[in-house]
Formats: C-alpha cells, structure tokens, sequence
C-alpha cells in the first residue's frame, strides 16, 4: 500500500464551526439564537474559514520537506527541449563563388495578428560548395559470371560545350545501366541541379511522370552503399527535353570508380514493375553543367544571444548575476560564462551542477536554466574558525560575460512542413527559405509535480544502470525530447552480458498512421544515448542501441455497416481505430504500443474494431506483411490470420482496405 503524509491538522471548516458553536453555552449562555441568520454565527464561519486557510498552509509543510529532499539528493527540473528540423535555403541561382550559411542565422514562421512568429536558428555553419565535375561515366552491368561492370569515361570538355553527344545507357537499355557524375566537391546536404541538353529523338518509350529510373549517392565505400537522392524537380521529362534536373543530395562520401576518385553521383535504371513503360532506346546527352542551388542544415527552435554582458564582480564569494533572456536551454561546447580581468585578459569558467566538489582554484559556476541565474561559488566558515571557498571568486571589476547561449523550446516548436518560411536577416545570393520536415522533438519545461513522480526511479537508479528498466529509464534522461518509447533486451533473450536498448523516436501525431521516415531513428540521437548509458553501465555489460525491428501491417476488412449509419463516416472511423491500434506508441491491448515480440493474430483486429460505433458484423479479416525495396516502395505479402514478430519486433500500421461487404 502507498504511504500516505499525515495531515498536521486534520480539522476542516465544518469541524471548525461545530467546535465553535459548542462553546456557545460555555462562554456566553446568554447567547441563545444559533441559527445561520445570527450575525454571531456569520462571525464564526468568517473565523473558521480564515484558520482553515492557515491550516491548508500548515499541512503544505510535508510538501515543502519533501522538494527539499528532491534538492537534497541532486535532482532539479528539467529544461525545455528544442524542436528540431531541416531548414532548406535556395539560392536565386548557381553561384560562381562559395556561399557561406553562417551559424545561428534565424528563420521563423509567418508573424500574425493573434500570432508571434517562432524563430529557428541554424546550429552549423555550412558552405554551398561550387561543384566542379571531374568524371563523367556511362556503365552496363556484368553480362556473364565472373566478368565485372564496365564504364566508358566522356570527355568533358566536348560535354560541356555540346560538341558531341553519348548514350546514357546500352541499346536497348537494361536494369542495371547507370550513368555515374563524380564530383571533387563534397556535396553532402547541397541542392544539385543538372542543365541537360538532350536529343529529343532518342529516349523512346518511358512515360515522363513514372521515370524507370532512381539517383544515387555513394554513402558508404566499405561495403559499398548507395543512398537514393530526394528529386525536387525534373524538367527534362525523363530526359526525352532539355532542361534542369535538381536533387536533394544526402550523405556523400568520395570513393574510387573506374581508377577516378571523386564523390559519385548515378543514375540507375530499376527493376521497374510491368505498369511503368521501359525506355526503347537510350536517352542521349549532349551537354550537361552542373551548379548548386542551395542546402539542407540543421536547426532548432532557438533564438542565440552572443556576448551578453550580466554586470561587474565585486569580488565577494556567492555572486549572483541574471541572463535577459530565458529559459535557458542546454548548452553546447563553447558557451559558458567568460570572466574578462582586462581588455586584453580573460577566462573562460566551466559549469557544472553544484560547488560541492569545487576547491577554491576551481573556475566553476552554475547555472538555474528556468530562471536564468548564474551563482558563483560561495564561502563557509568551519568549525576550527576558517572560511572554506567552494570554487573562485571572479576578480573585482572583472567583467561577466556569457559567451553564446540558446533560449527558447517548447511544444510550441513542433511545426509542420514548409511553415518557416522568412529569412529573419539577409543572406547574400539566398532567395527563399523552407523546411521540407517537420518539426520535431520540442518539449515544455517540466514542472514540480512531473518531477516528484521521477524520485522513485532516480533513487532506484542512482544515476546507474544494471537492470532494465534503470536501462529505459536512463534513456529517456538522456535524451527526453527525442525519445517515444524505450524497451530494454536482456538475458535470456538475448546473449549473456549483452543489454541491447530499442528506441522509437518521438513523432507528432503518434496516433495516427506513421510515415516510415519518422521513425527511422537519427544518429546524433542514438550516439547520445549510447554515450550516455554506456558511462553508467557494468563494466562487463555489452551495450548496443539501436531501432527496434518494424513489422509493417496492411489489413483488408469485409465489414457490414448499421442501417442508420453512414457508410464512409464508419470507414474512417475503422481506419483511425486500426492506426491508433496496430501501433508502436498508441497501440496494442493497453494502449501504451504494441508490446515487443507479441504475434499479431487476425482477433486482435477483430477485438480492436468491436467498439468503433456503426460497425453491425465483421465478415472477414486478412494480415499482410509489408516490406519496402531499395526504392521505398510497399511490397505486400501473401495474407494470413497471424504474424509472428522477433523479440526485438514491434508492429506498425501500413494501409488499411476498409470496405462494406455487399
């Protein structure tokens, strides 16, 4: 059973009044009239409600003890998370020279009259890089065993001026044929564009909106990966026109091809399904110039104030100096408080959580996120008669200075697609600004009562891991903004000594049908777990953090729908209850996300669908599972009643055929 505080005084306002009015006839039996009309009596429900109010006060005292004990032990509320998204800038065009996105530059979102705008700051500074072509290579894959893909290099110098033109593929193309642009530039992030000329004879067969054909990167050289390219858009019409190509280029990395080192670009002609026309004969290329249009960086709901000048020390142990600006969120490498003796002199303290560790040669301080204080260390007298300084005193008239922090955070943060869309101050050669993501990962500060529920686990764990749940609760420390849900693998399922840590990303509408790239889990997210569970791990623990295993689900439901209901209103409503269901976060029989390793049984539909209003009868109920290609396209297998999952396994919702049996 809970322990439950004792009340300091347990009387409430009608035991006060009944007290009262008992010892009527005690200290004035002349007073006889006790009725509520008395004014003696509106005197004593005034009086007993004043004491009430002190002892309501009076019973907060346990309350009190119990925040200071939450002090007492280390713990403090937790700071607002920032939203996190990819903030594309285009340029008005291809550059001649580098273009420099400097760190911190702000976007924000349209400001209304009932609205203020939400600032997104850049956290990088990234380079629009010139793109210099250094190769250009058409290739055919291997025609018999043992016999390795060839590539035909071009002369770019007649490629670039027209001269004379080449077959991007074989006559007639095959699944395989790739055209390969290698690059001496990192072009990781960067806008691409490609201005072909093309001969409008050739290129036969394919249908323009449906191209047989996907670009990639090369991400990864041992082994060698490719990675697809996002396409912006595609004036050539699947190269039978002259025009512009561009592309959203993702991670690059420079590899060797053909004896040509160089961060390669392809074009490679797929496996297309038997409804998308093939080409009849190759595309030729005639001129191609290539120019970068703009990039995709890193930003954050956050405003960043450079330099701030908090006062002056007056050389006394204990200062206290206040930021302008707050909340405060977490700092990065490089801000902190700057302690400037003289124009030409000056140090850079350290933050750190308490003084309690601090000697007096210690440059430390500390720094109340919510409220913005920044205290220096502070000196106490000892019981031989001495004064013990818990880190230094900044000098006097020494100037105080922070260095760069970030304030901002919140759910209001969590934005939609291509909702910032203003450039806060001008950037030379950029024409426009968009984020092409959502939005994600923005949390409110954390309040009193949230935090006194966490008391339990952080006693329990002590800032240590050893069983699962100190692994998922420690996980979620780490990384509270971006952090769904969190399951810990331990013996026996898994090997002896090994812990493996699943994560599902945070995702804004979790009840809802999830897109697969929302929950691909981010690296610098995984990385910051994995770094901070791997300092509080046994020594002889293995530790591995990683995604769980997704097992995408498409149902095909016969259902017979009530009289008086609307047959498409029903379908929705089935729909919704199936995503909301058949989920990671949301789903499963408790709602708290499909449970790990639990089979998927066709009942489970059933049961689900039972309490969705206008449904008369189930007539039938069919599983498939669902992969993807190399190209993100759905495969959809054979149906079934049941399926089974792994024990690092979870289920997510694909689509959903919904329809009335007639």
């Amino acid at each position: 059973m809970p322990l439950e505080a004792p009340r300091l005084d347990d009387r409430t306002f009608e035991d006060l009044v009944r007290e009262a009015r008992r010892r009527i006839p005690l200290y004035t039996p002349e007073w006889t009239d006790h009725n509520l009309s008395d004014p003696g009596i509106t005197l004593i429900e005034l009086f007993s409600w004043l004491i009430d109010i002190m002892l309501y006060r009076l019973n907060r005292v346990p309350e009190k003890h119990y925040i200071k004990f939450m002090e007492l032990i280390g713990m403090h509320l937790r700071e607002p998370e920032p939203a996190i998204t990819e903030q594309t800038f285009w340029l008005s065009a291809p550059q001649a020279i580098d273009v420099s996105i400097p760190l911190g530059t702000e976007v924000a979102t349209t400001r209304t009259e009932t609205n203020q705008a939400i600032i997104f700051s850049a956290d990088e500074t990234f380079t629009i890089h010139v793109p210099t072509l250094a190769a250009v290579l058409s290739s055919r894959p291997a025609q018999r065993s043992g016999e390795s893909r060839t590539f035909q290099p071009q002369n770019l110098r007649r490629l670039g001026v027209g001269f004379e033109g080449f077959p991007a593929f074989a006559n007639p193309p095959q699944v395989g044929d790739a055209m390969y642009f290698g690059f001496n530039e990192d072009l990781s992030r960067h806008i691409m564009g490609l201005d072909f000329d093309v001969d409008v004879a050739a290129g036969a067969g394919v249908d323009p909106s449906q191209p047989p054909y996907v670009w990639e990167v090369l991400s990864n050289v041992e082994p060698i990966e490719w990675t697809a390219c996002e396409l912006n858009e595609d004036l050539t019409r699947s190269m039978n026109v002259p025009g512009v190509l561009s592309l959203h280029l993702p991670h690059m990395v420079q590899g060797r091809i053909a004896e040509q080192t160089a961060y390669w670009l392809r074009i490679r002609l797929i496996d297309a399904p038997p409804s998308v026309p093939r080409y009849l004969s190759s595309p030729v290329i005639k001129r191609v110039a290539v120019g970068s249009w703009g990039c995709t960086l890193n930003a954050s709901h956050s405003a960043r104030i450079t330099d701030e000048l908090m006062g002056r020390s007056d050389g006394t142990p204990g200062q206290r100096f206040e930021l302008v600006n707050t909340p405060v969120l977490p700092r990065r490498p490089g801000e902190t408080v700057l302690v400037r003796i003289s124009n030409t002199e000056a140090e850079s303290w350290t933050e750190v959580s308490d003084f309690g560790s601090s000697s007096p040669t210690d440059r430390h301080f500390v720094l109340d996120s919510g409220g913005g204080e920044v205290r220096f260390g502070p000196a106490l007298p000892q019981r031989d008669g001495s004064v013990k300084r818990y880190g230094a005193i900044p000098p006097q008239g020494a100037r105080i200075v922070f260095t760069t922090y970030r304030h901002g955070g919140g759910i209001v943060g969590n934005l939609q697609r291509y909702a910032l869309n203003v450039l806060k101050s001008g950037l030379p050669y950029v024409d426009h600004v968009a984020n092409r993501r959502i939005a994600h990962g923005g949390l409110d500060a954390e309040d009193i009562q949230d935090a006194k529920l966490r008391v339990p686990h952080y006693l329990r764990t002590l800032e240590r891991a050893v069983t699962a749940a100190d692994y998922e609760y420690l996980a979620k420390v780490a990384a509270p903004g971006a952090v769904q849900r969190v399951h810990a693998l331990q013996p026996p399922t898994v090997n002896t000594g090994e812990v493996k840590v699943l994560i599902v990303p945070r995702v804004n509408t979790p009840n809802a049908y999830i897109p697969a790239d929302e929950l691909e889990l981010a690296e610098d997210v995984r990385l910051a777990i994995h770094t901070y569970l791997d300092e509080r791990r046994l020594i002889s623990t293995r530790l591995d953090v990683l995604p769980p295993a997704y097992f995408w689900i498409a149902t095909r439901v016969r259902l017979r729908v009530r009289s008086f209901a609307n047959p498409d209103t029903v379908r929705a409503a089935a729909e919704a209850r199936l995503f909301e269901y058949m989920n990671p976060i949301t789903g499963g029989p408790e709602g708290t996300g499909w449970p790990f390793g639990r089979t998927i049984y066709m009942s489970d539909v059933i049961s689900a669908l039972q309490g969705v209003p206008g449904i008369e009868v189930i007539r039938s109920v069919d599983l498939f599972p669902v992969t993807f290609d190399g190209q993100g396209k759905a495969v959809l297998g054979e149906a079934t009643a049941e399926i089974k999952l792994v024990a690092h396994g979870v289920v997510a919702s694909y689509r959903h055929d919904i329809k009335q049996d007639e």
